[in-house]
């Protein structure tokens, strides 16, 4: 069987329960005999490249103009499926790019030559780093340019012109340089439906003089991908599970932790399916919240070592046995490389490749069908999570404030708390957003993303408009702190342009509060901007804006209540004042933990 990657009305948000997933395997796709021809006119590049887009689930493209991709953009704009939203800057456009592949399973932009694409890069390496299929465009030189002594501008000054090609290379799964139209076809299609198959970044770069030629490859409408899925070695896959089987039926008390990696395995409903049959406690990775249904019966929070939601470090690094579905263990997921696991006890399972403590190893597994045959198979177990039930203690309440008592942060989530539902979504800024988010409690449907493995600060801005831009059904909440902000703040023209309702929660503690606890120094504290008035004179009249400032508790209530009531249907900026000290506990631990790490002596030579 074969997958079909996106028909004609695959522009709608997937409907899948895996979260940003594409859609799932179906009916086989051929070529058919009623394929639309185009007029000549309308059989060139652009509208091929534009068509594609639209078929793989793509309705909204991040861009910034530049005189080597203005005439692919007018393409662009022409396809009705398509909608262009043009961006500040091209890193914010990457970055939204990022957050519409998160909630689609596909994102894109298109950028200029060199100085476009240089500026880009940063938010394609990490939407590489979170296994996210984006489409990147570069309008290149003019194709009769290449092969000669010319030097042209938008580059460093050589006649070379392959820099952005070659710093590309490392960001992306594969690299397509159009300089011809006998083979752009072909090239357009590989790169796209590499990113897809891979779920990674691809670069396309088009020569500006090519997107309105016609030529014949581009005389019909084109046929909506079949791309052929992996499938499991079988013997493997038997091999795997019977494996597993013996180690964990033995366990007296297994415990089973969701890592990001469950996303790009398309593994989710796998990996719930397993919690329903084995009975096994269940907690998540912190870059894997929101890929986890946190209402299910078992789940007993996040596992982040020594940072974790109280008891589930207890019961995981207790535990006889533990099965680990795609986890990502760095520097900051290991909390310094301080996380009490035994290798012996775990079960490490990735994509397509299943470890059982120091061995064996089983390949060509993928980890969906390797979930699913071991649900069957499992002796159910619930040991662990009744060993929680009887330790586990309810959170407490932060201490109730006084009369106009100076906000503390512990109180603002408490209250952000209260306004999730099924209808919105958490975006999580870099720094203490990620502890303070973490330990939101996430209703059914809500959605909830950050960017842990690259952690670059301003991400949030931009994938805050590419988000809100692919399921507008949901309203975003995004919790940026000041200094991620004053990095990205541009795009919130963009989201005012595009209707967007989000409502963000401007965290206003004068600097990195982050780096601040790992390595403190006079570079962490920032220049202090009036950001309620940034944003006004953003607006500038133009578009639903709505901004407020926000000291005490009783402020905080009043603004809530405005941006859910009245100004509902608009951008609503809810800039906080807090203590410069006032951080989450977590944040502390996990700060002095990653300083140690990050401070270990050389070995000796």
């Amino acid at each position: 069987m074969e997958t079909k990657i996106g028909s004609l009305d695959s522009c709608k948000p997937a409907t899948c329960n895996d979260v940003g997933c594409l859609p799932s395997n179906g009916a086989v796709s051929t070529i058919q005999s009623s394929a639309v021809p185009f007029t000549t006119a309308e059989a060139t590049l652009g509208r091929h490249l534009a068509r594609r887009l639209v078929q793989v689930g793509v309705s909204d493209v991040f861009s910034v103009p530049g005189d080597f991709n203005l005439t692919l953009l007018d393409h662009l704009i022409a396809e009705p499926g398509l909608n262009l939203i043009g961006c500040c800057n091209e890193l914010n456009a990457g970055y939204a790019a990022d957050g519409y592949a998160r909630a689609r399973g596909v994102g894109a932009c298109v950028v200029t030559f060199t100085v476009g694409g240089l500026s880009v890069l940063n938010a394609i390496a990490g939407a590489y780093s979170e296994n996210l299929p984006l489409i990147c465009i570069v309008g290149g030189p003019n194709s009769n340019d290449y092969g000669t002594n010319r030097i042209l501008h938008h580059t460093i000054g050589l006649p070379d012109f392959s820099q952005e090609l070659r710093c590309f290379q490392t960001v992306t799964c594969y690299q397509a340089v159009v300089t011809n139209l006998e083979d752009a076809h072909e090239l357009i299609d590989t790169a796209i439906s590499t990113a897809l198959k891979e779920s990674k970044p691809v670069y396309i770069s088009v020569s500006c003089n090519l997107p309105a030629i016609p030529h014949p490859t581009f005389s019909r409408e084109p046929v909506p991908f079949s791309l052929s899925p992996k499938f499991s070695n079988q013997m493997g896959l038997e091999a795997a599970v019977e494996a597993t089987v013996e180690f964990l039926n033995k366990a007296v008390k297994p415990v089973m932790v969701g890592g990001p990696k469950l996303r790009v395995a398309k593994a989710c409903n796998a990996f719930v399916e397993l919690a329903d049959a084995c009975g096994y406690a269940l907690a998540v990775m912190p870059s894997a919240k929101g890929l986890v249904p946190e209402h299910h019966p078992h789940f007993i929070g996040t596992y982040w070592g020594a940072v974790s939601t109280a008891f589930c470090a207890e019961i995981v690094e207790s535990a006889d046995a533990y099965l680990f579905a795609g986890p990502i263990f760095n520097d900051y997921s290991s909390v310094g490389y301080s996380l009490l696991l035994k290798k012996e006890k775990a079960i490490i399972v990735q994509p397509d490749r299943v470890t059982i403590g120091n061995g064996p190893a089983f390949g060509c597994v993928l980890m969906k069908d390797f979930l699913s045959a071991l649900a069957k198979r499992l002796k159910r177990n619930t040991t662990a999570y009744e060993n929680y039930h009887r330790i586990h203690v309810p959170e407490g309440h932060p201490l109730k404030s006084g009369p106009k008592e100076a906000l503390r942060v512990n109180v603002l989530f408490e209250h952000i708390q209260k306004m999730l539902s099924g209808e919105t979504a958490v975006i999580a800024e870099t720094g203490d957003s990620w502890f303070n988010c973490q330990k939101l409690k996430l209703p059914p449907g809500c959605g909830y993303e950050f960017q842990m493995q690259y952690g670059s600060i301003g991400w949030s801005v931009g994938a805050t408009l590419g988000y809100a831009q692919a399921v507008p059904e949901k309203r975003v909440i995004a919790c940026i702190g000041d200094g991620s902000f004053q990095v990205t703040a541009q795009d919130v023209s963009t989201m005012l342009r595009c209707g967007q309702n989000t409502i963000i929660f401007l965290i206003n503690n004068g600097g990195y509060t982050i780096e601040v606890e790992i390595h403190d120094g006079p570079y962490n504290v920032i220049k202090n901007w009036n950001y309620t008035a940034l944003v006004d004179a953003i607006h500038n009249g133009e578009g639903n804006c709505w901004t407020t400032k926000v000291r005490c508790e009783e402020e905080l209530i009043e603004a809530i209540e405005t941006a859910t009531g009245t100004k509902k249907d608009c951008l609503c900026f809810i800039e906080i004042f807090v203590h410069k000290d006032d951080t989450s506990k977590e944040l502390l631990e996990w700060g002095s933990r990653v300083s140690a790490a990050n401070s270990r002596p050389p070995n000796p030579q």
